[in-house]
């Protein structure tokens, strides 16, 4: 089967000559959750908007199903729906007609049984007749997703869906995210929040200055890139690394009681062994050791600064 949403070299040039998107190819698997990450001014609202016919794309392809968004752009974006960062809704009418008005706007006949099911999905049906100025910030957020989903598309485009939002509610629009996955939906994810794409993203597109740095499966990027700090804390302190460990590339923190030693997790030899054993060498007592690895968030700030340089 096809990938749903295929972009191939697409390239956004807006007038002054300032290049927004420099060629982005991607494929986007049918069913999948995909995170798309970046600082701002990386072009990931630019390609949303592109792929959504808000703005027209400078050159290249894309297509949504098997639909072109030029030449087929009304089949394209029937099959779209897009929650956009700002909360625009008519604040005196009620959640139930906000929701069917937008099904109307895609040409789709009434089907309120459909509609009432989506709202049970957001835990939004007992607040069906509310008006929407009634409502919390997060059960607005909940009421763009509403309207994104009424006319039954197939691709869902969440731009900052949780910006603004406090942690607990963050975590509970990931588990309308992950219900919405099991119903079939295909999520493109924006999200300044790491954490978002490392809990909920199955692959995680880089994007800067207008590229793709790289798209990769979450856990692989984690195990591909990712580091771990091995930290040994010394039963005494002392004032610098021994010259027998000098090939480990230690650093001293704590005021000299603790070794911070960082290795790749996919390298077949650590080299920890010998560490230890030369530590003991030197004539060095251990305390405690304990392990962290690199989060998400620091690989992607790795990627971008290496992309900077």
């Amino acid at each position: 089967m096809p990938p749903i949403l295929q972009i191939r070299d697409l390239k956004k040039t807006y007038e002054g000559g300032f290049e927004a998107l420099k060629g982005v190819t991607l494929d986007i698997e049918e069913g999948e959750i995909i995170a798309l990450l970046g600082p701002n001014g990386a072009g990931k609202t630019t390609l949303i908007s592109t792929l959504c016919g808000i703005t027209v794309p400078t050159s290249g392809s894309a297509s949504v199903g098997g639909h072109d968004i030029l030449t087929d752009y009304r089949a394209a974006r029937n099959m779209i729906g897009l929650v956009p960062q700002e909360i625009a809704l008519e604040p005196f009418e009620k959640v139930i007609n906000t929701v069917r008005l937008t099904r109307g706007l895609f040409g789709k006949r009434r089907d309120d049984a459909y509609l009432d099911e989506v709202l049970k999905k957001l835990s939004l049906f007992d607040k069906r007749d509310q008006p929407t100025k009634e409502l919390s910030g997060g059960m607005k957020r909940r009421v763009l997703i509403a309207k994104a989903l009424s006319h039954e598309p197939r691709v869902l485009f969440l731009d900052e869906p949780t910006a603004g939002v406090d942690v607990a509610l963050r975590k509970d629009m990931w588990d309308v995210v992950a219900e919405l996955k099991k119903s079939g939906v295909t999520i493109i994810l924006t999200t300044h929040y790491i954490e978002e794409a490392e809990a909920i993203a199955d692959r995680v597109a880089v994007i800067s200055k207008g590229e793709i740095l790289l798209v990769e499966d979450t856990a692989t990027l984690m195990g591909r890139l990712g580091k771990k700090r091995l930290t040994i804390e010394l039963r005494e302190p002392v004032d610098h690394v021994p010259e027998a460990l000098s090939n480990y590339d230690l650093e001293l923190s704590d005021g000299g009681r603790e070794l911070v030693y960082t290795y790749e997790t996919h390298s077949g030899r650590t080299g920890i062994t010998g560490l230890l054993a030369d530590l003991s060498a030197a004539g060095l007592a251990l305390r405690d050791i304990s392990t962290r690895q690199d989060s998400l968030e620091e690989i992607f700030v790795g990627l971008v600064q290496e992309d900077a340089a």
